[in-house]
């Protein structure tokens, strides 16, 4: 089984409209999954500005592969071609015992990854901190947690 690192580079802009940019990478030999996704997004460990942040998990068995994500908030390159996300749906499992969704997409990973951050914003520092650099950024993440619709399998 591989290991890949998945970088959603996450922005809201000043009427809390989310987008996002996607790269993907397997972490070269020796490199920790952190460090790929800094690499992926060209933020430096030493960055004050920037959240990196792992935020889920999950396994692609067509491709015997296990898929690391991470979110960086705010993209470091905000004038790049964005992907819009219209919906912030989050795919979940159908029962208790079965937590992978039979379907996922990238705007779910991307919705999972914005409600991680905005519970993080609360209840992490070091996060509350950097993220309070960026209002937009800030006021975008202020809605309660369970805000986020769902999608069931």
């Amino acid at each position: 089984m591989t290991v890949s690192v998945e970088v959603l580079m996450l922005l809201a802009d000043r009427q809390g409209a989310w987008s996002y940019r996607r790269a993907a990478a397997t972490p070269m030999p020796g490199e920790a999954p952190d460090e790929t996704a800094r690499r992926l997004s060209g933020i430096r460990a030493d960055d004050p500005a920037h959240v990196v942040h792992s935020t889920s998990w999950r396994h692609l068995p067509e491709l015997d592969q296990i898929v690391l994500t991470y979110a960086v908030c705010p993209d470091p390159e905000p004038d790049s071609a964005r992907i819009p996300l219209n919906d912030l749906t989050i795919a979940r499992g159908s029962a208790p015992a079965t937590p992978s969704p039979d379907q996922i997409e990238n705007a779910h990973v991307a919705a999972h990854a914005i409600q991680h951050l905005a519970f993080l914003r609360t209840t992490d520092p070091v996060v509350e901190r950097t993220l309070a650099q960026w209002p937009t950024i800030a006021m975008a993440l202020a809605f309660p947690a369970g805000e986020l619709d769902d999608v069931r399998a």
